[in-house]
């Protein structure tokens, strides 16, 4: 599935390229809203960032965004449920710094100076550094013992641009587990708002 999803926005990078009308490169800062998403826990959603760069290639209507930014999720488990299927009060701290790669397939309509945007992708985070505090009880219930270097997820949302400023309002699913517990699963799922500006 995943490497269908990636063959499709390469070829429609490879179609946009060909096509395009339009090149901008711009820069990224943002916040993320995040939470993983767990089978076994209660989670609380955690406030991070985001700074890097896009790049837009198309014509009047459709466009390829691939961008890159360094950002930081994580993530803050209340409660979780035992093997005798009781909630058990504990607490877990997770905290990543990643490298995120969308490449976002979008359409824009309206005036040159003011438009709107949607647009969904696929994006690839590689996790550059993670750092997690569990409760012994935690760690014994839940046999945790740390997370995998990457995972993949899908994005969404929507943007406007107003001459040189974008504003993005995006939600982004985890599609993979990003814990090596063979025992349970976690899933990255967050919000981000992002403020743009384009430089070319």
């Amino acid at each position: 599935m995943k490497k269908l999803i990636f063959s499709i926005v390469f070829l429609s990078i490879g179609w946009a390229t060909a096509q395009a009308q339009t090149f901008n490169l711009g820069i990224k800062a943002g916040v993320n809203l995040a939470k993983l998403n767990a089978d076994f826990a209660s989670e609380e959603n955690r406030l991070g960032y985001q700074v890097g760069a896009w790049a837009r290639i198309g014509g009047a209507s459709f466009y390829v965004q691939p961008e890159a930014y360094i950002g930081s999720k994580g993530n803050k488990f209340i409660s979780f449920t035992n093997n005798s299927n009781t909630e058990v009060a504990a607490e877990g701290k997770v905290k990543f710094t990643t490298l995120d790669i969308p490449v976002l397939l979008g359409t824009k309509f309206g005036a040159k100076n003011l438009n709107f945007r949607i647009m969904a992708g696929p994006v690839l985070s590689l996790v550059l550094d993670d750092s997690s505090t569990f409760s012994s009880a935690y760690q014994e219930a839940t046999d945790f013992s740390n997370y995998k270097n990457q995972a993949f997820g899908v994005q969404a949302g929507a943007g406007v641009d107003v001459g040189s400023i974008s504003v993005d309002l995006r939600y982004e699913a985890g599609l993979t587990n990003i814990s090596k517990s063979e025992k349970y699963t976690q899933k990255p799922n967050l919000f981000q708002l992002s403020l743009g500006f384009k430089i070319l």
